[in-house]
């Protein structure tokens, strides 16, 4: 094992806020940030059954989907916030809160996108090519295009 490498995070509710912070700003400027949202998605919910987040009301969204008016679930981990989708018995269950507060703002962390990555992976034990919808190699091959000259068959 390198001995420069740093011991591997403890799952802390500290610990897991600054990954799902981490990870979350990186998803809203990631090309393809499925993955992303689907390990912050995870983490929460497992904070949530584990006693270290606790879901506290309805916002309206910031950017609904279609223009209709849709709802998140806030979620209360540790000096952070979050939204994550709401499920139809969090509709009964808690309050709605209206209007997303702009005042409040999560604290700034410093950790690494891999750092936060390895975390939440480790935590939730999801692995980034087994997220849902994605399809497993079907083991077609690949062709480079060929270049004929001018005039040239390309049979």
């Amino acid at each position: 094992m390198d001995s420069h490498k740093p011991a591997p995070l403890q799952p802390t509710i500290q610990n897991l806020s600054y990954a799902i912070f981490t990870v979350n700003r990186h998803a809203k400027t990631a090309t393809d940030p499925k993955f992303l949202y689907l390990l912050k998605k995870k983490a929460l919910e497992k904070m949530i059954q584990e006693g270290k987040a606790l879901k506290v009301g309805l916002h309206f969204s910031e950017h609904p989907k279609y223009s209709q008016q849709q709802s998140d679930v806030l979620v209360r981990c540790g000096d952070y916030t979050f939204h994550i989708p709401p499920s139809k018995a969090d509709f009964k269950q808690l309050p709605h809160l209206g209007k997303l507060d702009h005042s409040t703002r999560n604290p700034k962390c410093h950790m690494s996108l891999s750092q936060a990555k390895h975390l939440l992976q480790v935590y939730t034990g999801l692995k980034e090519n087994q997220h849902p919808g994605q399809l497993p190699c079907s083991g077609k091959k690949t062709y480079k295009p060929v270049f004929k000259k001018l005039g040239e068959s390309f049979f």
